[in-house]
């Protein structure tokens, strides 16, 4: 048996979960890169929360993070390009399964492109929320990094559950 196409409004879930992530990225970005020097800090919350401006030429956790190399650029371009395959991949395959599929995977592609977008433009991605316990500071992140995450959370919370047609099955025999 193969799986149904997914329907015109998934793909339309998607692509609008993207975009408002995506630009919900990019403003946070435009605004600290206009308003705050790199490598500055602003304290929000004592000992919890400050605003940074930072650029990252790696991926998470400052994996790559060198200026002695270019090549990293290309290879997280290529990254972002494999995981938009896939997502298109994922979402056409489980077509029908959640109606939050399409949102989750919405926030993993808007992310991933709202960090491309920045590797293209500045070689580096701008970082600004930086958590922090006393001296112990998590590193820098931004609203692509979170929607990329909470996407990612979600998307395996969905694919990991059972159909609910299975469970309500179960519920039924007693």
């Amino acid at each position: 048996m193969t799986a149904a196409k997914p329907a015109r409004h998934q793909y339309k879930t998607l692509f609008i979960t993207a975009l408002l992530a995506l630009i919900a990225d990019q403003l946070a970005k435009w605004m600290i890169a206009s308003r705050l020097p790199q490598i500055w800090s602003v304290e929000v919350i004592p000992g919890l929360l400050n605003l940074v401006h930072v650029r990252n030429r790696g991926a998470a956790f400052g994996f790559l993070n060198r200026a002695d190399i270019d090549w990293q650029i290309w290879l997280f371009a290529g990254a972002t390009i494999l995981a938009a395959v896939m997502i298109f991949s994922l979402l056409k395959s489980s077509s029908g399964r959640n109606h939050w599929l399409p949102f989750a995977l919405g926030l993993v592609l808007g992310g991933a492109a709202g960090n491309l977008i920045d590797r293209l433009r500045f070689h580096a991605v701008i970082d600004f929320l930086d958590f922090h316990i006393g001296d112990w500071h998590w590193p820098a992140f931004n609203v692509a990094d979170t929607a990329i995450c909470c996407g990612a959370i979600l998307a395996c919370f969905i694919l990991w559950r059972p159909p609910s047609s299975s469970r309500s099955g179960k519920e039924g025999k007693r």
